[in-house]
């Protein structure tokens, strides 16, 4: 018998925001920021693992469902033409690398952010807010005028943080995975 290939479609939006007016991000006590360079690679890979490889996008995106493909996506994203690492950050935290979010300069002057990421003990802290934040104000200094990001549709506390930042839903997307099955499993 063949194998079969399930093909499911996850539902993402599109979502723009403009660069005016960003207030200042603000880290908690006990947390700092660590800037973008080649030495802070694997804290970004190990906050993405952390930060999803339970979540739905892991299931959407399968690299960030292990620490290998974290580390491999973290290596092809630096490496773009477009990576900005001035919008590229970590967040330090008492029990070390918490959070990071990864930006890239895309046509037209638009800032794109890249895998938003907070491990889950260290949520509902601001975290995710101040590294959105941090990426914006790196896009605005690199001379960007606008930011887009893509969203998973149940991420409903991403979206309302989003919404917050001034971010609005401007197109509906579907991203199709598949998977395949044996006969008989």
């Amino acid at each position: 018998m063949m194998a079969t290939t399930a093909v499911s479609y996850f539902k993402r939006y599109k979502m723009e925001a403009d660069l005016c007016d960003l207030p200042t991000p603000i880290l908690p006590p006990g947390f700092q920021w660590l800037p973008w360079s080649e030495d802070v690679l694997h804290a970004h890979a190990d906050v993405l693992f952390g930060s999803f490889h339970q979540e739905i996008d892991a299931v959407i995106f399968s690299s960030l469902g292990n620490s290998h493909g974290c580390v491999t996506l973290m290596n092809v994203v630096s490496r773009r033409l477009n990576f900005l690492p001035g919008a590229t950050w970590a967040v330090v935290g008492p029990a070390g690398p918490c959070g990071a979010i990864q930006g890239l300069h895309e046509r037209g002057g638009v800032g794109a952010v890249q895998n938003v990421g907070v491990t889950p003990a260290w949520r509902g802290r601001g975290l995710g807010e101040a590294l959105v934040l941090q990426a914006l104000h790196g896009f605005r200094r690199a001379g960007l005028g606008r930011a887009l990001l893509e969203v998973t549709a149940q991420n409903e506390a991403a979206q309302r943080l989003y919404r917050r930042l001034g971010f609005r839903r401007t197109k509906t997307l579907y991203k199709a995975v598949s998977e395949a099955h044996e006969p008989g499993v």
